[in-house]
């Protein structure tokens, strides 16, 4: 995990190069934590929207607004990070930003209206874009290949436990303490991270490899993606079902906790739920993926969960089989999102290997900026279960039409396969040199070695049944 461990020796590198079995753990231990404070910034405060409203005086539709802050924050703050980072390297942006967020956290802990709060809940997510977007990037500068594959998935089960685990810690800390003891919690663990960050995480970007040619140069990578057609709807699809996501993730605790009754650990056990089941969808993608194209998946999966939103507002009008109907229809939602939100992400940056970072940056902030705006609006049309089945229906069914209208399924038929199924295995990516070729065909700069071990030549078709597994992360035939 040091600077000069990529040069001690030519060719294509390999985790073996690298680190020993225990650095690799340790390396998956601090990136782990470093993805997980993003989830529990967003997660951690939800059952206590509630006790917001009634502490500040103030309206449901306000206090969502602090968790747009956030959102926004992240949205913003990897349009910046992912390049500043590319730029002059991955700790010094990383140290930053988190004791960014551990300043925002503690004075939100003495926030003395609604409009401070969501102001500094901006400030939160800017700290939060820093952890999440330089720990990806960190495991691009490390790994390459199947090694890449295998241990970002680890890294994305964490991205799959912490919203899990979030609500749930958050309504065992209002058991003991109010809204603002979960910020102080925030505060604590980001001063943690401070010191894993500045003990347990060395520079992994040299500056031989760091990007230059400043904003000019990033402004003109920018103009070149929107001018795709295609790769800006599958963007808009990314975040429209993103945009479902959120309005439930703004809208449940209201309507599970004012309007069916659910006391705040009951709530943190219907919306981990949910999560369990996002993530299921998002591991069963993977198998889906050795006899499906990822065209064909997304299609099926924004079509499933167009229906299922659909019932969603139609059980939320007519009251018809109250809550178990309520959350069954959501939870399909959910994990028709799990399947749409890695798939449409893979197939946009198979387009654009060569500016994967810039890519993933915009990706990233379209599809927070999009859930930025869903979560007010379910406060602006109200608190209950229709307010928030309206904006989750109406996020599918955006994300559907985007796709038939915009992208049209046919023009992804001619994607390099190998592209797409190394991105389904690593979405979301991290930034990285708009210059860097696709992982299928990585060198190390100045190597002259072959492509990295379990790459496929760009011209070798990938097995139906052929796939990066998982955990493996080992292509099997």
């Amino acid at each position: 995990m040091t600077v000069d461990a990529p040069q001690r020796r030519a060719g294509p590198l390999t985790p073996g190069d690298l680190m020993t079995p225990r650095q690799r753990l340790r390396l998956v231990l601090v990136l782990g934590s470093l993805i997980a404070v993003g989830p529990l910034t967003i997660d951690m405060y939800l059952p206590a929207l509630p006790a917001i409203v009634a502490d500040f005086r103030t309206t449901p539709a306000a206090v969502q607004l602090t968790l747009t802050g956030t959102l926004a924050g992240l949205a913003v703050g990897q349009l910046l990070i992912g390049p500043l980072s590319d730029a002059v390297g991955r700790r010094a942006p990383l140290i930053a930003g988190i004791a960014l967020h551990v300043v925002a956290s503690v004075l939100c802990v003495v926030a003395p209206n609604v409009a401070v709060l969501g102001g500094l809940r901006v400030v939160q997510g800017l700290g939060v874009a820093a952890a999440s977007v330089v720990a990806m990037a960190v495991v691009r500068d490390l790994f390459d290949g199947a090694a890449f594959a295998k241990l970002l998935s680890r890294l994305l089960l964490v991205m799959g436990a912490a919203p899990i685990l979030a609500p749930t810690l958050g309504g065992g800390l209002l058991r003991w303490t109010d809204w603002r003891g979960v910020f102080v919690a925030l505060a604590a663990f980001g001063v943690l991270l401070v010191v894993v960050a500045a003990l347990g995480l060395r520079e992994t970007l040299p500056a031989e490899r760091r990007r230059r040619g400043g904003v000019v140069a990033t402004l003109t990578v920018y103009g070149g993606l929107l001018r795709d057609r295609t790769f800006v709807g599958l963007v808009l699809v990314a975040g429209l079902a993103m945009a479902a996501l959120f309005a439930y993730v703004a809208g449940s605790s209201f309507v599970l906790q004012q309007q069916y009754g659910l006391d705040e650990q009951q709530f943190g056990l219907a919306f981990g739920a949910g999560a369990v089941g996002l993530i299921a969808a998002t591991q069963f993608n993977v198998r889906l993926l050795r006899r499906h194209s990822p065209q064909r998946i997304l299609v099926v999966a924004l079509g499933v969960g167009t229906v299922a939103g659909l019932a969603l507002l139609a059980f939320a009008v007519t009251g018809l089989g109250g809550l178990p109907s309520l959350l069954v229809s959501l939870w399909v939602v959910l994990a028709a999102a799990g399947l749409a939100m890695p798939n449409a992400p893979a197939l946009a940056l198979s387009r654009h290997g060569e500016a994967a970072g810039t890519a993933s940056a915009l990706l990233g902030a379209v599809q927070f900026g999009v859930g930025a705006v869903a979560a007010p609006l379910v406060g602006v049309l109200g608190t209950g279960a229709v307010a928030m089945a309206l904006v989750v229906a109406g996020g599918m069914v955006a994300a559907m039409a985007v796709l038939l209208v915009v992208v049209r399924p046919a023009r992804l038929a001619g994607l390099a396969p190998e592209a797409v199924v190394v991105a389904a295995h690593t979405a979301p990516p991290s930034p990285r040199s708009p210059t860097d070729a696709p992982v299928s065909q990585h060198r190390r700069p100045g190597s002259s070695g072959p492509r990295c071990p379990g790459a496929l030549p760009a011209s070798h078709p990938v097995p139906r049944a052929g796939v990066l597994r998982w955990w493996g992360g080992v292509h099997r035939e």
